[in-house]
């Protein structure tokens, strides 16, 4: 039973105060004792406090534990993973980190850290809120602050996605007996986070190209025909290229932090067909190595280890768009330029291009669904085969009808 008492007493200055103490016994028998400096909010607390012990789940631990403390104790669960190699990256836990304390319980100690020009000042974080106090209302409504905040679909479903986590590890240490944050759902206008891409052109990967020189021309051309992302192109070794088969293995990637690990999906490792062309590119690439050792990375940096990409951004490619707009503009022709992960946008093309199937797109650019394939570079497939796709289903379901209905169009 949970009963409201009135508690007044003097200040050591003389000062009347008064207070409202719930008391109440859970479940196990054991009494607790929370004051408030409002009757109401002590009559909803033991609205709240009634309604959990009789359905089993009152949590006292849920009263005097914050947001921001699950935050903290998932991170370090995090950071114990990582250290000891368990499938938790130096970038993964950056990321939600970032996601964790630039937004859903910000300190002025991680925005400290932070360059003066990315740096992200949210004040609609909950890190205060009592796991008690944590309902789905409490989370849905700092979802829409983010949204009004300008925070994009894709961003707010990650920062969602790493605060459900923390509360489920919450629930798993009893702190809470559900997560509040698990059916908690992102949407926006028709077509916002969209991630249709548009591919460089040809003629403008072609210029670009035609100012590339050594290791960054070989690496610019595997990525616009392997479809490789940069992450993936870093951990390549010799022994993933299968010359006789005329094919490249994907199977790892190097992150931010030069920790190699495995593909981002399951779906990631794949074996993906080069042309002639570029397998004798490789070719004179290796026969010009330093190491060409099966375990020996294919484009290593001066000391044998990984390239750094910020680095490559910074000193090979942006200097490389820009001399190629340059040459352009004298040349009087157009030129538009493109970032560096448009390469492996232009391999994908050229495979729809050629005409190959959805599937086997999906399969060679390592997607992790059929549908992410889709979502993305479905309106490159041609329209006409797909209609002829469902003439050939038409047919097989309603026979030749189907079909001269349509060749009398």
């Amino acid at each position: 039973m949970a009963t409201i008492t009135k508690r007044k007493w003097k200040t050591s200055k003389g000062v009347d105060r008064e207070a409202w103490v719930l008391a109440y016994t859970d479940a196990g028998g054991k009494r607790h004792k929370e004051q408030f400096e409002k009757k109401r909010d002590a009559e909803a607390r033991r609205t709240e406090v009634t309604h959990q012990v009789a359905v089993g789940t009152f949590r006292a631990d849920a009263a005097s534990t914050t947001v921001d403390d699950a935050v903290t104790d998932y991170l370090k669960l995090l950071a114990d993973r990582r250290d000891r190699g368990e499938h938790v990256t130096e970038h993964y836990y950056r990321t939600v980190e970032g996601q964790l304390r630039n937004y859903v319980a910000p300190t002025e100690e991680h925005r400290a850290k932070q360059p003066v020009k990315t740096r992200i000042i949210f004040d609609g974080g909950i890190g205060a809120v009592k796991l008690s106090q944590a309902s789905a209302k409490v989370i849905g409504d700092f979802r829409d602050r983010l949204r009004a905040a300008g925070v994009g679909v894709v961003t707010t479903r990650r920062i969602l996605g790493s605060l459900s986590r923390a509360l489920q590890n919450a629930v798993g240490n009893d702190l809470i007996a559900v997560n509040p944050a698990a059916n908690i759902r992102v949407t926006g206008k028709r077509g916002e986070g969209a991630k249709k891409v548009v591919p460089p052109s040809k003629a403008d990967l072609a210029a670009a190209l035609g100012e590339a020189k050594g290791s960054l021309a070989v690496r610019m051309r595997l990525s616009a025909s392997a479809g490789v992302r940069a992450s993936e192109l870093y951990a390549l070794r010799w022994k993933h290229v299968a010359f006789n088969a005329g094919e490249l293995t994907v199977d790892g990637r190097v992150d931010a932090y030069k920790n190699e690990d495995t593909t981002k999906s399951t779906a990631g490792i794949r074996q993906v067909p080069l042309s002639s062309a570029m397998l004798a590119d490789l070719r004179r690439w290796k026969d010009g190595a330093n190491s060409s050792a099966p375990d020996d990375l294919i484009f290593p940096n001066a000391k044998g280890g990984f390239l750094d990409h910020k680095n490559i951004l910074k000193r090979e490619f942006r200097p490389l768009l820009i001399a190629a707009a340059k040459k352009a503009a004298d040349e009087g022709r157009k030129f538009r330029p493109f970032n560096w992960h448009a390469l492996r946008h232009f391999a994908i093309s050229t495979w729809i291009e050629a005409g190959l199937q959805p599937k086997t797109v999906q399969t060679f650019a390592g997607h992790s669904s059929l549908a992410v394939t889709m979502s993305r570079y479905g309106h490159l497939f041609p329209s006409d085969s797909h209609r002829n796709v469902m003439d050939q289903i038409s047919i097989s379901i309603f026979g030749v009808g189907a079909q001269m209905a349509h060749d009398a169009e």
